[in-house]
């Protein structure tokens, strides 16, 4: 086996066996970003969305600029009935698709608002779960990335590759183990030493953050298991979307690694957290079902899993919006908002600590049929 800080044994196997590797699929697919998610698809769950948000522009704004993510259609979710609006003034907006990630936006520019404006996406969405089913030794090591991969590669203003970042990757992964068992550890190291907490949160997926305070929410945890991933050579993204049911903050992100053959594959580290932990203080278990039941989560989180209570808005960090803003964005969880050339601030309404925002989004989702939360129920997760 090889050290970490030594060229991984295991991405200098060559690429040539891919072709004969034992894959889930006949033939092993392209190293491909834009390749379709290989998972299993379960359960799905159509959603009637009505989703606004809500901005209160600075006094005598001239221009204030909106851009709202657009979810896509792919194998995990369909998007369809699609309905753009806004009020009080009544704004045509411009669909765009930004370059790094493919992202795309319907873009509105409010000349001279007084007062706040509404704009509203209702819309219906089809989410499956998804299974990988990853295991460790069918994951095929890639000596050398296409140019492609290099967004899931680089460092950049969230997702950083530094010498503090690897050097506690030493702590998180003493011995490289290949993608996968290594991606296990470092969702491990990164659990054992985070605390969710949305009152001290970056926003923005920032490995920095993380490290730095060892505390915040979604986007910090995937953040920092991003930035060690790409640290070890394997391309990772942070991904932002909803949670259709009632909460006070309705994003939701989650981490997804390209393993060949099994292509991009999701995590969700967080939530995985807070449920090994709802489990270990749930008195009614008895200890032989407890120890069951975090064996089972930790094996869900391992294999790749995406729930059918979460859709996809935006996928990547650090890009040019189209149409341009002033600056990059870190990431976009539920819009990016401008007034004369300046961003306003990001909400976060599960933040205790805050009372006054610029804006706000309102949300109203109904599901087809009734479907549990499978990081807050585990039923389905019992021995049986």
């Amino acid at each position: 086996m090889c050290r970490l800080g030594v060229c991984c044994c295991m991405l200098v196997l060559g690429f040539a066996g891919l072709a004969c590797a034992d894959t889930p699929s006949a033939k092993a697919p392209p190293l491909d970003p834009q390749l379709p998610y290989q998972a299993k698809r379960a359960h799905p769950v159509t959603y009637d969305v009505d989703f606004a948000v809500v901005v209160t522009p600075p006094y005598h704004t001239n221009i204030l600029k909106v851009w709202l993510p657009l979810p896509q259609s792919d194998r995990g979710q369909e998007v369809a009935s699609k309905e753009l609006s806004s009020f009080p003034l009544v704004v045509k907006p411009q669909l765009g698709k930004e370059k790094t990630h493919g992202n795309q936006f319907a873009y509105f520019e409010f000349h001279k608002p007084e007062g706040a404006q509404m704009i509203r996406h209702r819309f219906k969405v089809t989410v499956w779960e998804l299974h990988w089913g990853v295991e460790a030794d069918k994951v095929v090591p890639v000596p050398r990335w296409p140019a492609v991969f290099a967004p899931y590669l680089r460092s950049d203003q969230s997702v950083v590759v530094d010498a503090r970042v690897r050097k506690a990757l030493q702590e998180a992964v003493a011995i490289s183990r290949g993608a996968s068992q290594d991606m296990v550890d470092i969702m491990t190291w990164v659990n054992r030493t985070m605390k969710y907490d949305h009152d001290h949160a970056s926003l923005r997926a920032s490995a920095a953050h993380a490290l730095d305070h060892h505390v915040g929410h979604c986007s910090d945890y995937h953040g920092l298991c991003a930035s060690f991933g790409r640290a070890l050579g394997y391309p990772t993204r942070v991904t932002y979307g909803i949670n259709p049911f009632p909460k006070n903050s309705p994003s939701h992100c989650k981490l997804e690694v390209y393993m060949p053959p099994y292509g991009w594959v999701s995590f969700d580290v967080s939530e995985t957290q807070k449920l090994l932990g709802k489990i270990a203080q749930d008195n009614t278990l008895d200890a032989r079902t407890r120890l069951a039941l975090s064996k089972a989560v930790r094996k869900r989180l391992a294999s790749g899993f995406r729930d059918n209570t979460w859709y996809c808005q935006t996928r990547g960090t650090d890009y040019d919006l189209e149409p341009r803003a002033s600056r990059k964005v870190a990431v976009v969880r539920t819009a990016y908002v401008e007034a004369d050339g300046q961003p306003l601030p990001e909400p976060d309404p599960a933040n205790s600590t805050k009372r006054e925002f610029s804006w706000m989004t309102l949300h109203r989702y109904t599901p087809d049929r009734a479907v549990k939360y499978p990081f807050a129920d585990w039923s389905d997760l019992l021995p049986r």
